[in-house]
Formats: structure tokens, sequence, C-alpha cells
């Protein structure tokens, strides 16, 4: 009788030790602790903890157990090749924490957010867009054959756009190519546009990389600048990436480079 009560002593003081590993395989344990900062770092990247993502879990982790202690028994994990990969995977798992680390110990702030978007707006201040139709055509002289046309008679733009443009995108809409700054078209595209004024035709055709555009400017006006909350998530992470930027050529500068 007194070997029964020890024996189920025994059972009781084990029962916690067992509890915190999920499962065992080929006596290696797995804990609950690493059961549990899986589904941690599976909840961060958006799914839901719920016992069917737990079991899923689990049973990754003990395929995983029985596949690396294999490739362990076969001298696997002893391959040059293998050794550089895992060492690789280290140093991406640890410069990705460290940048995360960075940037939750230095968030960027309102503050900055709001000051970026003041310089931007102050910079693009006073710059104008364009609505601009073009042709685009693969030889000089049949661009100046379909300007000295349309010079003539400039309603006569839409429908030799649809002729004879080889640009698919604006050719059906006789043309068009709507609104843009100057930034948005190659150069000398660009410059031409920035010398025209609403309603007029360029003299000559311009030649780009493409081939040879005839351009209309159809109207100008300023460029609207977006309000801060429609743009912030574009310039938070601007600043993220600026700031992450800074850090590294800091870590670069200290280091001692032989």
């Amino acid at each position: 009788m007194k070997r029964i009560v020890m024996l189920a002593a025994a059972c009781v003081i084990a029962v916690p030790a067992f509890a915190q590993n999920v499962a065992t395989v080929n006596g290696k344990a797995i804990p609950q602790k690493s059961l549990d900062q899986f589904v941690k770092l599976l909840v961060s990247q958006g799914a839901t903890d719920s016992p069917q993502l737990r079991e899923q879990v689990k049973q990754e982790m003990i395929n995983r157990q029985i596949f690396v202690q294999a490739a362990e028994s076969s001298g696997i994990a002893k391959q040059a090749d293998v050794q550089t990969e895992i060492e690789l995977a280290r140093q991406g798992i640890l410069v990705r924490a460290l940048m995360a680390d960075y940037l939750a110990k230095n968030p960027v702030s309102d503050a900055k957010v709001t000051a970026e978007y003041e310089k931007i707006k102050k910079e693009q201040a006073g710059k104008m867009e364009y609505k601009v139709r073009h042709i685009l055509v693969e030889d000089e002289k049949t661009a100046n054959d379909l300007l000295a046309q349309i010079k003539s008679n400039k309603s006569k733009f839409d429908d030799l756009a649809k002729k004879n443009s080889k640009d698919p995108g604006s050719a059906e809409k006789g043309g068009d190519l709507g609104w843009a700054p100057p930034t948005n078209y190659v150069q000398p595209f660009a410059q031409a546009v920035t010398q025209l004024k609403k309603g007029q035709l360029v003299d000559k055709p311009v030649q780009t990389q493409f081939g040879w555009h005839i351009i209309m400017v159809d109207d100008t006006r300023p460029v609207e600048f977006p309000p801060l909350d429609q743009v912030r998530p574009q310039l938070e992470e601007m600043l993220r990436q600026q700031t992450l930027a800074d850090y590294q050529k800091q870590l670069r500068d200290k280091a001692k480079i032989q």
C-alpha cells in the first residue's frame, strides 16, 4: 500500500513537468513555450490564435523535429553548404530583429510626419500639371506630315491619333494622356510639355526613345497637393526607411573595417 501511495505521489509531481511539453519525438521534448512563441509569431503576421491553429503548429513542430533529427543523423547538417546556408539564415534573422528593435525604440513621430509633409508641400508649391495629347509615330517624315495637317485644323488631332498613333494606351482616346505632372514623362517630351501653354501645339515633332511625338497641351492647372491623412501611410514608411538607413550608416561608420 505504501508503495502505491509513493507511486501516486511521484506521478503527481511528474505531471507539471510533462505538461510543459506538447510532445516528445524520439526522446527530444518540444516545450509548450516553443509552441506558444511559434503561435505568437503567426498571430503577429495576421493569424488568429485558436485550438485549430495550435494543433496545426504542434503537428508542424513534430514534423520539423522528425526531419531535423533525420538530417542530423545522416550528417547533412555538417555539410559545408548547409552550414553556410544556416549561418546566412541566422544573420538574416538577427539583422531583421535588430532593425525591428531599433524602429520600436525610435518610432516615427507625428511631428516628423507633419514636418516632412510641409516640406514636400512647399517644394511642390507653384508646380503645374498638364492635360496632354500626343501622336506617336516611328519616323520624322510621318510626324511632320501629320503635324502639318493638325496645324491647318486642330480638330483633326483625335482622328489622326486614332488612325496613326503607335501608343496603344492613348491612341483609341484620340491621343489623350490625361492629367499629369511633367515628371511623369521622359525627356525631351517633358521639356516640350512645360514650354506649351493651354491649347498650344508643338512647332515640330519631338523625338524620344519611343519614336516621334506630336504633342498638344489641352489644359494646365496647379498641382493639387493631397491632404496629410491621405498620404500619411506613405510618409511614415518613407521616414521609417530613412531612419533605418541612417542607423545602418551610423553602425557602418563606427565599425573598424580592415
